[in-house]
């Protein structure tokens, strides 16, 4: 009883943090984007008195601080805005659309990022420092030294281009899907497998291994049952992170690979200076971000009992 009340407490305390956290990044992201240089509705051909009653429509004619406060006050009704380039779309809606997409190759990159990950990290620690240690490091340090925007027109180009084995764009088909996914997920394949590999090393030298071993279990059950679950306490935490890198990832594979995801949608909004859209993807992801490490923290406490909450 009291470790549930205790728990209780924690995840208000981590709520209150999440809240504060996404309101600062709205303000935050409010006062930055209004220091971008530039005028969403700035057209040689469009005549000024149109330029002006859109600004008006839109309330960018008010001051900065009396915008603020507007936005504010339609955020905490779940408002974020009407587009100003997309006409007479929602930002909700647009993220209502391409969220789906994004989410679809998010977890399909991340599935694929930790099981080879993992399985990487494994291998390297039973074999360390001879040669599939050394060979699977070796993938792993390429994997962080090839960013997604050379990566990806790299294999857009031998495997779509020169050897037509996947087509180079497109959304939807699962042939379509396993370019960006591998792009998106090589760099979280290069990070966890580092940290497995530290982790399975940690663990292998604990006293509850060498008694495992002293049982007479096989190898193979000694390292699926005891050292690969443990491993996997400190790896956890690191999830929250590899979201994050995927999901900041999927902007500039989107635009590679032109799926229609929010990655690409932000991207657009800011070379078209679309305020209220790049407020409302910012919040969006930046709310999303906390929900994912709030839920990695729970997991990590009913992963390991162990564990005290403050």
């Amino acid at each position: 009883m009291e470790r549930e009340s205790i728990m209780a407490k924690y995840l208000l305390k981590k709520i209150g943090i999440a809240v504060a956290t996404v309101f600062v990044l709205a303000t935050l992201t409010f006062f930055l984007v209004k220091l971008i240089p530039g005028d969403p509705f700035l057209n040689e051909k469009v005549p000024e008195q149109i330029q002006e009653l859109q600004r008006a429509y839109y309330g960018l004619d008010k001051p900065v601080w009396q915008q603020y406060l507007t936005y504010m006050g339609n955020l905490l009704q779940a408002d974020l805005g009407t587009s100003l380039q997309k006409t007479g779309r929602s930002v909700a809606s647009i993220i209502a659309e391409t969220f789906p997409v994004s989410a679809k190759l998010g977890l399909i990159s991340l599935f694929f990022a930790e099981c080879i990950g993992i399985l990487f990290g494994v291998l390297c620690s039973q074999f360390k420092n001879k040669w599939p240690d050394y060979l699977l490091m070796l993938v792993a340090i390429v994997g962080i030294a090839l960013p997604s925007m050379v990566l990806g027109p790299l294999l857009r180009y031998w495997l779509g281009v020169k050897l037509q084995i996947l087509p180079v764009t497109g959304w939807g088909e699962p042939e379509q899907i396993v370019m960006p996914a591998f792009v998106l997920g090589m760099s979280t394949v290069a990070g966890q497998t580092r940290s497995m590999r530290a982790s399975m090393l940690a663990v292998i030298t604990k006293d509850y291994i060498k008694t495992a071993k002293s049982k007479g279990l096989s190898p193979l059950r000694v390292v699926l049952m005891h050292e690969i679950k443990n491993a996997l306490v400190p790896v956890i935490t690191n999830m929250g992170v590899q979201i994050a890198s995927i999901l900041m990832g999927s902007f500039v594979v989107e635009s590679i690979f032109l799926i229609p995801g929010l990655g690409k949608y932000f991207v657009d909004s800011i070379t078209t200076l679309d305020y209220p859209l790049i407020m409302g993807l910012t919040i969006f992801y930046g709310a999303f971000l906390v929900t994912m490490n709030l839920l990695v923290d729970v997991i990590y406490g009913l992963v390991d009992p162990r564990i005290r909450v403050k």
